[in-house]
């Protein structure tokens, strides 16, 4: 592969990324949804069908390790960043137990329902010799997540980081990305013990091992380190080194246990002390090469991975399930959660469709489930629809339930 025709990939990448971002910013939605969509148009599906002959000459086959390799990068950076971010959001207090429900039936009732859709899917959708379980517990956990980093966004957006709802639904996501990513882990784990039980356990005690090693020994180093060198939260470059060298090698790690880059970044990510100088510092260094440069690769690979045959025959009616499972899952489990907590309807569905934001995470989600082999090409780029759809609802769906409730409130009044 030439250096010109890598030049030319970013180029062209990261034009219609920022297009896409800014296009779709201007009808209110996050710039990530406009970048995650620009990776559709140049895959087979858009791109592709339109012009066959440049798309294969932008993007011959022999070009995409180049590009996957830093993608990778990107994506272990940002994950990096995700882990970093995760904590319970200051002042919430009291709300940590509702912010634990919210989570968890935000999650059980998705996957549930992912379970009880898979044996429909899994025939057609499912790669050729994969067992059931591997695909119904990869597609339960896909159905499952909420996108942190994007849910801050929304919230930021719209001045509601420092509401009840907003604080709530935080807290939730921060209890869902944490659990997602260890059932996650569980599952490619499962899916790559070529041994049976015998390969998973292995797996397993490795990352158990990895686990306690980062709590145990690593994080407490990381403590005494910054302590020592960045005492107002600023790391200076060798220390910023420290952190690179500890982060690649946790990436590295789980992905000779046979798991993916991404655990191990987050692991790393999670072990820093939770110091918001430090954070802010990180993230004004590392996201704007992640996020600006690096996640747009991930986002044209990912379209590179879709095709047009997901659509073809009961495709459609395949994805509509999906999204019809997705939405109704988070929205109910969500709201459910609430109410249990004694919150009202109004707040309780505020909650219900902030959760069901996905964006970003589900992305990365689906890719290590399609670099597992545990979903094909078609039912990613369903799941990729689906991720788009569900997170651009969520402004939509906050904008309806409160002019709902406001003429709710309105009708009362008058009576």
């Amino acid at each position: 592969m030439s250096l010109t025709l890598l030049f030319l990939q970013l180029t062209v990448i990261l034009v219609v990324a920022r297009a896409c971002g800014l296009l779709l910013r201007a009808f209110g939605q996050p710039m990530v949804i406009g970048e995650m969509a620009a990776g559709i148009l140049l895959g087979p599906v858009v791109f592709g069908a339109l012009f066959p002959q440049w798309h294969a000459q932008l993007f011959p086959a022999a070009s995409l390790a180049s590009l996957s390799s830093l993608a990778m990068v990107g994506v272990v950076l940002f994950m990096f960043i995700v882990g970093a971010e995760l904590r319970a959001p200051s002042g919430m207090g009291a709300q940590l137990r509702a912010a634990g429900w919210v989570g968890v039936c935000s999650m059980v009732l998705p996957m549930i329902l992912g379970l009880a859709i898979a044996p429909v899917l899994h025939p057609s959708l499912a790669p050729e010799g994969l067992a059931f379980w591997p695909f119904a517990l990869f597609l339960g956990v896909a159905l499952s997540i909420t996108a942190f980093p994007v849910l801050a966004r929304i919230l930021k957006d719209r001045n509601m980081t420092r509401t009840p709802v907003g604080q709530l639904s935080l807290g939730a996501a921060g209890v869902v990305d944490a659990l997602a990513w260890v059932l996650l882990a569980m599952v490619v784990a499962l899916a790559s013990a070529d041994a049976g039980l015998g390969g998973f356990i292995k797996i397993a005690l490795g990352l158990a091992l990895l686990v306690a090693a980062v709590v145990l020994v690593v994080r407490p180093l990381l403590a005494r380190l910054l302590r020592a060198h960045a005492p107002d939260g600023v790391p200076t470059p060798m220390v910023l080194a420290a952190l690179l060298i500890g982060l690649f090698a946790c990436a590295m790690i789980t992905e000779w246990l046979h798991l993916h880059a991404v655990f191990g970044a987050f692991l790393f990510g999670i072990a820093l002390p939770r110091d918001d100088r430090l954070l802010r510092a990180l993230v004004e260094r590392l996201e704007p090469l992640s996020v600006v440069v690096l996640m747009p690769i991930f986002f044209a690979l990912a379209g590179l991975g879709t095709t047009s045959g997901a659509f073809a025959n009961a495709g459609l009616g395949a994805l509509a399930l999906i999204l019809l499972v997705a939405t109704a899952g988070k929205i109910i489990g969500g709201a459910a959660g609430a109410r249990v907590c004694g919150y009202g309807w109004r707040d309780s569905l505020a909650t219900g469709a902030l959760m069901n934001s996905r964006g970003l995470m589900e992305l990365i989600v689906i890719k290590v489930g399609l670099d597992a082999g545990l979903i094909g090409p078609e039912l990613f780029t369903m799941l990729l629809v689906m991720a788009l759809v569900t997170t651009a609802a969520t402004g939509p769906l906050l904008a309806l339930i409160g002019r709902r409730g406001a003429k709710a409130v309105d009708g009362a009044a008058s009576h």
